[in-house]
């Protein structure tokens, strides 16, 4: 199974990204997808997960500004992320099921 996550980049204090994640797999409509991050010198977290009949939790540190979505038709899970922090610089990652992982893509908040 490959995931493909992009949008990753810099943007100022404030800003707006949004991240994708897409795969191939025939399951990706029938299973739970998540977004992790890494931050430098920190453990991995958990950010955002949307299951598959679309129920969606957030980290608090995150609630209010990103959101998650999921298009099946497409095979693409979204991490719409807005009122970017300097404390959101992080790899992201996707994951699958809590089973497969994505490459990452880095968030970079600064002025």
């Amino acid at each position: 199974v490959q995931l493909q996550a992009y949008g990753g980049g810099l943007v100022q204090p404030g800003g707006s990204l949004r991240l994708s994640c897409k795969t191939s797999a025939a399951i990706f409509s029938r299973i739970g997808m998540y977004w992790y991050r890494r931050a430098p010198g920190r453990e991995r977290e958990l950010v955002a997960n949307i299951s598959s009949g679309g129920r969606t939790d957030y980290a608090d540190a995150v609630k209010g500004r990103f959101t998650i979505s999921r298009d099946n038709r497409n095979k693409t899970v979204y991490l719409q992320m807005s009122g970017l922090k300097v404390e959101d610089t992080a790899v992201y990652y996707c994951n699958m099921g809590q089973r497969f992982w994505g490459q990452g893509t880095l968030v970079t908040v600064s002025s």
